[in-house]
């Protein structure tokens, strides 16, 4: 079973928008973002948060036909506009790949390319291995670690309602295998099944680029090969935004990958907006 919450907000208007988080991120990380951008769906694909457990990783494919089945239990079945986070944006593209009629406009939020090495300098191929090989066997936190996460989390969620930032936090730091097992298969078959999935339709595109720097990236690089890569990411989103007849760019200064929407809710309800009237 795939939980799904559905914010009915009066005050919204418009197609529904529909929150696709990124790797090791679940439904609730986007919760001010889905109160801003009301009607929204916020929800967590099995295999993380609160739905059913899965073998991870899996398909985009898998992924976006169940969350066609669970937006049409919900009684959703008009064009919705997607919000894809990083790995949620590889989702929210095959979905509108495999329907799409039933889309309004795309949002991708800091999102990844199936062609982003040919964005990137030659020595991010080195990086991505080296992250890859650190990252497959990591220890268990310690309880200092857990410690100093939990407060971290709970700054970082402090506008949430005490049991929705306690449940956040809990997850959190309990599940944070999740996004090194979600990620597992990019290069062996995403990128390829995304790539091989035909044009996206004629909607809407609105690219969203993290402005901050990658906090993973300068564990293991040095600050010129960052900056050369956060250049090749920023090229790459442009490139994505001009591919399309309907499609926009847009950089949120300070922003950092894997909390823009808990940062910067309001630069993706802005996006949302502009994607409803456009």
């Amino acid at each position: 079973m795939t939980n799904l919450w559905l914010d009915h907000d009066p005050r919204g208007s418009g197609p529904t928008v529909v929150f696709l988080p990124g790797a090791g991120l679940v439904g609730l990380d986007f919760r001010a973002a889905q109160r801003l951008s009301a009607p929204a769906v916020i929800y967590d694909r099995a295999g993380t948060g609160w739905s059913e457990q899965v073998a991870l990783p899996r398909s985009a494919t898998a992924v976006a036909e169940e969350l066609h089945t669970a937006l049409i239990g919900k009684g959703i079945s008009g064009p919705v506009i997607l919000a894809g986070h990083s790995l949620g944006a590889f989702y929210a593209r095959r979905y509108a790949q495999l329907f799409p009629t039933e889309v309004a406009g795309l949002l991708l939020i800091d999102p990844g390319h199936e062609d982003i090495f040919d964005f990137l300098p030659a020595e991010a191929r080195d990086l991505d291995a080296e992250i890859k090989r650190q990252t497959t066997d990591l220890p268990d936190l310690t309880d200092a670690q857990v410690a100093a996460a939990r407060g971290q989390y709970a700054q970082l969620y402090a506008a949430w309602p005490d049991d929705e930032r306690e449940a956040l936090v809990d997850y959190h730091l309990t599940h944070w295998r999740t996004a090194i097992d979600e990620t597992r298969n990019f290069d062996t078959e995403i990128y390829e099944e995304v790539r091989a999935g035909g044009a996206p339709p004629d909607v809407p595109l609105l690219v969203l680029t993290a402005g901050a720097r990658n906090p993973v990236w300068e564990q293991f690089a040095n600050a010129d090969l960052v900056t050369r890569a956060h250049a090749g990411i920023d090229a790459m989103h442009r490139a994505m935004a001009a591919a399309v007849p309907r499609g926009e760019h847009r950089v949120v200064p300070g922003a950092s990958h894997g909390f823009l929407q808990s940062q910067h809710p309001e630069a993706i309800a802005d996006a949302v907006a502009a994607l409803r009237v456009a």
